[in-house]
């Protein structure tokens, strides 16, 4: 069964949204190297302050090992996340729910 991984990363969320548009080939490169490593679903959500990070992946190790990597980790601090702050994790096991749509 496959995990859904929610990350909240203290960011300051302009230096964020403007890398989505001047560094999309960085972002795609990652993607990629996510999917090669078992994620299933990504996707990313602004709030104040932050920048939360919505996944799907095949196990909980497949996200560890990938987000643990120095050079995601490098990236992840030139976009605008707060290196001084430790990012919120929380990894659940996915299940199917006769609502879920």
């Amino acid at each position: 069964m496959s995990v859904i991984v929610n990350v909240k990363v203290f960011a300051d969320t302009s230096v964020f949204t403007k890398s989505l548009g001047e560094r999309a080939d960085e972002f795609r490169t990652f993607g990629e190297r996510g999917r090669e490593a078992g994620a299933l679903h990504h996707q990313f959500a602004i709030g104040d302050g932050f920048v939360l990070v919505n996944d799907e992946w095949e196990s909980a190790g497949a996200f560890e090992k990938f987000f643990g990597d120095p050079e995601l980790q490098a990236f992840i601090g030139s976009i605008g996340a707060d290196v001084n702050m430790a990012p919120e994790i929380t990894v659940g096991e996915a299940v199917h729910s006769p609502d879920k749509f």
